[in-house]
């Protein structure tokens, strides 16, 4: 089948060429009713504007960016991916991935190289890269437009647009959970310290032993990285000490499914004897066994919103439609790798 044309959507939507080509610009001129019309034509026949074509004959780009770390979580950038595209498909732009080393010495240049040769109209960057603030600077004074996804509290009031994910909130309800089981032997385990997200997660752990009159014991708390291999190690360290653990929280669900292999290993029944939990909602949560109470991050959503508010940058105005969300919470999401403690656990434990 031929593909189809801008001819295709005019003819399917009952409007000129002209209306057509200032609805995949996004003008201002076009009626919301009109807008909805061509929109419609274009994702039943699946045009495709030729962004090339578009970029060369005016001054406007129409190609994004996406930038990640070449060494990520596959299921992170898979979802990310997903979202971004989503809202470039939503507003006429085509989309460029890219990873990169967020350790390299020269990203910055490789960065402003990829931006000219291929005249993006702006990056949308993921942690680490984005909450690096000399990278930033120095991407703000080559004049390339870019907005981060961050994990943070609050909007930073810097002047960078970005998304943020409210990890802190996610991980402290994550924590009292266990504690409402009546855990207080409750371990956590760290994720790479480049990522905003792991001292974001680890204080909200922190935060609520503090506030539910729980001492943190630092025994309890191991640094590391966001990897599976990893989570067994500290997990297998943990769970062969005198104190043990009544519960383990991994700083993401690649962690807490490196624990809960750990306690297989080693015959400890999950939950009857250790409760798990991880975060970010990822396949490796569902499909474990016991399938593991997490933290559910929609990833997909934030980097579609991300995306638009990038855009909304781009345009200097709110693009139609939905209202662009920049603050994300994780939902507390309970499954079976959570309980009560024993009473009179099996195993040789000191007392709380």
């Amino acid at each position: 089948m031929r593909k189809p044309t801008i001819k295709d959507v005019a003819k399917q939507a009952g409007v000129s060429l002209m209306t057509v080509s200032r609805t995949i610009n996004q003008e201002e001129s076009v009626r919301e009713v009109t807008r909805q019309r061509v929109l419609k034509a274009v994702d039943e026949l699946g045009y495709e504007p030729d962004v090339t074509a578009r970029s060369l004959r005016g001054t406007q780009s129409f190609a994004i960016g996406l930038a990640y770390d070449d060494n990520p979580n596959a299921n992170y950038v898979l979802s990310m991916q997903k979202g971004v595209l989503a809202a470039c498909r939503e507003r006429g732009y085509e989309l460029l991935i890219h990873p990169y080393d967020a350790s390299a010495p020269r990203l910055v240049e490789e960065l402003c190289k990829l931006a000219r040769n291929v005249r993006l109209a702006g990056l949308v960057l993921t942690p680490p890269m984005s909450e690096d603030p000399a990278l930033l600077s120095q991407l703000q004074a080559a004049n390339i437009p870019f907005v981060r996804i961050i994990a943070a509290r609050q909007e930073p009031d810097d002047g960078m647009p970005c998304v943020y994910v409210d990890d802190h909130s996610a991980a402290y309800a994550i924590t009292a959970h266990l504690i409402q089981l009546g855990h207080t032997r409750i371990a956590f385990l760290w994720g790479d310290p480049q990522y905003h997200s792991s001292p974001e997660r680890y204080q909200g752990y922190a935060d609520a032993l503090r506030d539910h009159g729980i001492p943190l014991r630092k025994k309890f708390v191991l640094p590391g990285t966001y990897v599976y291999e990893d989570g067994f190690r500290r997990a297998r360290k943990l769970l062969a000490a005198k104190e043990v653990p009544t519960a383990i929280f991994g700083s993401n669900d690649e962690i807490a499914a490196g624990v809960l292999a750990a306690a297989h290993s080693i015959g400890i029944k999950v939950p009857g004897e250790l409760s798990i939990a991880g975060f970010e909602d990822n396949p490796f949560s569902r499909r474990a066994w016991p399938a593991l109470t997490t933290a559910r991050q929609t990833t997909s959503e934030i980097g579609r919103h991300a995306t638009l508010r990038l855009i909304a940058e781009l345009l200097q105005r709110t693009p139609p439609g939905d209202p662009i969300q920049i603050r994300f919470t994780p939902e507390l999401v309970i499954r079976d790798s959570t309980a009560p403690p024993q009473t009179n656990p099996t195993r040789n434990n000191s007392p709380a």
